[in-house]
């Protein structure tokens, strides 16, 4: 893996807004393409290898965390466990995640996995395949991000409730808009009729028991860019359970993948993995670790120690529902820039990877995304 410093193209920034990419800028560059990734493809097969091994291991971790009753070790209100089982247990539509990986000495660790609402899709699948299409037209990306988001949402058509598939998020995100958008798009495209709605436009229908939206029209399905933890913490979550009919997507048994507390969970259900860090509830990990809320976002929170001594820390909100002890393992250093490479699952298949870099060790909501490519 090397990172290469290039000239950015000079209208990049028209380029990348015609794709539909506002956000290109967040308090300072976050499209960055003044470098790029340069993958091998022992690497690529390395990161292709460790997606669906790991992903195969989480499903197993969460019938492990139902078949033992450890709701608690997540911190998941008591209200909300039947339907997480319910959705587990009915197979309830679910599209994609990603998967945090450090890749460093020819070894691929798993940092997390976002599988409730991870970002960077579509950067990660439109916007740098076509700057790939525009520097270096005869290179390849680890990239099908856009051919199996169209897919899968065709594949799910037939599990689907009948009417239309709406999509929402908060009023207040670009970024968040963007993905929606782009997901309603990759479902139009597979032939879904969808529609938009604002996280708070969703109303309950109290007589009939069942979500509908601005017009009084129920909701039967729909994808949301919300957090979970979120949702069941305030009062209208409560409806969650009410509405036997609409389906959530992601659903709800993403809760226990979408929480650090699966890392644990995975260390003690398969502790020899070579893409797993040991990981532990109590602080047993030795004197080099990191601190992680279970619940915590862009890097919010976490603290990080090498041989007993402080060495990163990053401010926030999160912590209170408890914390994680994870082995330390430091990002590669590339002329002080730390890469984190994120690595995506639709359906059931790896599809790609795109690569977002700090210039600190703990990777946060304004690290700019970098494109790549194989060779």
């Amino acid at each position: 893996m090397e990172r290469i410093k290039i000239t950015p193209r000079p209208d990049w920034e028209k380029k990348v807004e015609e794709l539909g990419f506002g956000f290109h800028h967040v308090d300072g560059v976050y499209w960055d393409e003044s470098a790029y990734y340069k993958l091998s493809l022992k690497e690529i097969d390395q990161i292709e290898a460790a997606t669906y091994e790991l992903w195969q291991m989480c499903l197993d971790a969460v019938q492990h965390v139902m078949d033992n009753n450890l709701y608690h070790k997540f911190a998941i209100p008591e209200y909300i466990i039947p339907l997480i089982i319910k959705s587990w247990e009915e197979d309830h539509p679910s599209i994609y995640g990603r998967f945090d990986f450090a890749v460093k000495d020819g070894m691929v660790k798993m940092l997390e996995f976002n599988a409730d609402t991870p970002t960077a899709l579509f950067e990660g699948s439109v916007v740098q395949w076509f700057w790939l299409q525009d520097c270096f037209k005869d290179k390849d990306q680890f990239n099908s991000v856009h051919e199996k988001m169209v897919d899968y949402w065709a594949y799910l058509t037939k599990f689907l409730n009948p009417g239309k598939l709406y999509f929402s998020c908060v009023t207040d995100s670009l970024e968040d808009l963007t993905t929606i958008e782009y997901m309603r798009d990759c479902a139009i495209q597979a032939g879904l009729e969808t529609d938009l709605i604002m996280i708070d436009e969703i109303g309950y229908d109290n007589e009939n028991n069942h979500f509908i939206d601005m017009q009084g029209e129920q909701i039967r399905n729909i994808f949301k860019l919300y957090p979970y933890e979120w949702m069941v913490r305030e009062e209208f979550g409560h409806n969650l359970m009410k509405d036997n009919e609409c389906l959530w997507i992601e659903p709800t048994w993403r809760m226990i993948l979408s929480n650090k507390a699966i890392m644990p969970i995975l260390s003690e259900l398969f502790p020899d993995c070579e893409y797993l860090l040991k990981s532990s509830f109590e602080n047993n990990i030795g004197d080099s670790y990191v601190m992680k809320p279970i619940l915590s976002r862009e890097g919010a929170n976490i603290r990080m120690f090498k041989n007993g001594v402080e060495i990163a820390k990053t401010e926030g909100e999160y912590g209170e529902e408890g914390y994680i002890y994870q082995e330390l393992c430091e990002l590669p250093e590339f002329d002080g820039n730390y890469p984190v490479v994120g690595s995506w699952v639709i359906g059931q298949e790896a599809a790609g990877i795109g690569i977002r870099e700090a210039e600190t060790l703990i990777t946060n909501n304004t690290s700019r995304f970098i494109p790549h490519l194989i060779d």
